[in-house]
């Protein structure tokens, strides 16, 4: 759910105000997370039927493009009270324990899960732990609710006015939360959460939940929308890069110098627990579309950095076919369906895709290796890095602005490299690059 500007920005700064854990080490998330490529999913806007047997379709097309776990938004059902839009928000949740009859049955989502799981995939589910809708079934039960001097159960922030923030000081509220995690990894054999508004829930709430769904799934895996250094010491696996994000836009959007993200990677990364992973994007269902807020070559620039740095991509509802169906509020309160067809006018959308996810699943170094940013003469539009393991040295190089330039990287070069699109033997610290360009390398073995 997103957060408004000034609460972002607020957000985005709690890292820096809670205890100093960068002398910690980060939880290591399960192999299958750390190697995978996630794909977000809007249930009701991602097939023309908008609903669980729409999606199971589709797995085998997602097999293809190479994608490896499948999180999909809340398949609760939403509320009406005081609700935005035609639909309201996914994320104003009015029955944990329930599935939106929309999207099908219990039996309809176990098929899912059941066909995801034959072909290798890891499915992941929205819990939404923050709040409520306002006719949520909870609400019989008002102590569970944060409320003003008045007593009256209140938002958890005035913009988020169609929701009921949840109060976790009540010990009752914190049992039944597990309970409904614990229910839903038993059921339907899930792989684990996606959180929403994470750091607005208690961490040490999720430091208790923890060990009780590891002891229903052992490698159960916790995603956190939210950037709290504290949230991957004990509780969550990977939480969000949004600083990253916020800064690819403004060097895309607003011409602000490549060099920032450098800077902002280097600042974050001091603030963390060592070995902390993050989920890193250039789209998600909160924002306009990258190819909106980018266009076509930029977004394809943007998702090439996005699978060269540290961390686990994700991918968003069409993306891979250039959708340009529009995101955020106010359209994911109303139905807007991914046009797949546009694939047709946009081949290189997935082709880039498939390139850049087969491509890390055979470059260890793309997955776990170690990052160290390169000097290049063009800094204020090209970012420049290389991934090292035991195994090879991966440089990447992408130029983030609409005009071409010869790049020069300070490195030292030893062997030769070899381009890993092209196969052709290169020197990677003398490329030009095309607006909008990238290039990765990978040094010849001996």
């Amino acid at each position: 759910m997103k957060l408004p500007l000034v609460y972002l920005t607020a957000a985005l700064s709690l890292g820096t105000q809670g205890a100093d854990v960068s002398g910690l080490a980060a939880r290591r998330p399960p192999e299958w997370a750390l190697n995978g490529v996630i794909y977000e999913i809007n249930p009701r806007t991602f097939s023309p039927a908008g609903n669980f047997a729409g999606i199971t379709a589709r797995l085998d097309d997602l097999k293809k493009l190479g994608v490896t776990v499948l999180w999909l938004m809340p398949i609760h059902p939403s509320g009406e009270l005081k609700q935005k839009g035609t639909y309201g928000s996914p994320y104003a949740v009015r029955d944990y324990e329930a599935i939106n009859p929309g999207y099908g049955t219990a039996e309809d989502l176990k098929s899912l899960i059941t066909a995801a799981h034959g072909r290798g995939f890891r499915v992941i589910i929205d819990i939404v732990a923050n709040h409520t809708s306002w006719d949520s079934v909870l609400m019989k039960h008002p102590e569970y609710y944060k409320k003003d001097a008045a007593g009256h159960i209140i938002s958890p922030i005035p913009d988020w006015a169609d929701v009921a923030g949840l109060d976790y000081s009540n010990a009752h509220l914190r049992e039944y939360m597990i309970g409904m995690l614990e229910g839903w990894l038993r059921k339907f054999d899930l792989d684990g959460f996606r959180c929403d508004a994470a750091g607005m829930v208690p961490t040490d709430f999720w430091e208790q939940a923890r060990p009780r769904l590891e002891a229903v799934k052992p490698d159960v895996f916790m995603l956190a929308e939210w950037d709290t250094p504290e949230l991957l010491v004990k509780a969550f696996d990977i939480d969000y890069a949004w600083t990253f994000h916020k800064t690819l836009t403004e060097v895309l959007q607003t011409g602000k110098p490549a060099s920032a993200i450098r800077e902002d990677w280097e600042r974050q990364k001091s603030k963390f627990p060592h070995g902390a992973v993050h989920m890193v994007f250039s789209d998600n269902h909160d924002e306009k579309r990258a190819i909106a807020r980018f266009g076509e070559r930029g977004a394809l620039a943007a998702s090439a950095l996005v699978f060269a740095l540290e961390g686990v991509p994700m991918l968003y509802n069409g993306m891979e076919v250039g959708d340009t169906t529009e995101s955020g509020a106010p359209a994911m309160f109303e139905n807007l369906r991914v046009f797949w067809g546009i694939g047709e006018r946009r081949p290189e959308f997935m082709e880039t895709y498939k390139k850049l996810i087969e491509l890390r699943k055979r470059h260890s170094a793309l997955v776990k290796g170690e990052m160290k940013w390169l000097d290049n003469n063009e800094e204020s539009r090209v970012v420049s890095f290389a991934r090292n393991d035991e195994a090879e040295e991966i440089v990447a190089l992408a130029n983030l602005s609409n005009r071409p330039c010869s790049v020069r990287v300070t490195m030292e070069m030893g062997r030769a490299f070899v381009d890993l699109v092209s196969g052709a033997k290169t020197d990677p610290t003398a490329v030009d690059l095309e607006a909008f360009g990238w290039r990765w390398f990978r040094r010849i073995a001996r």
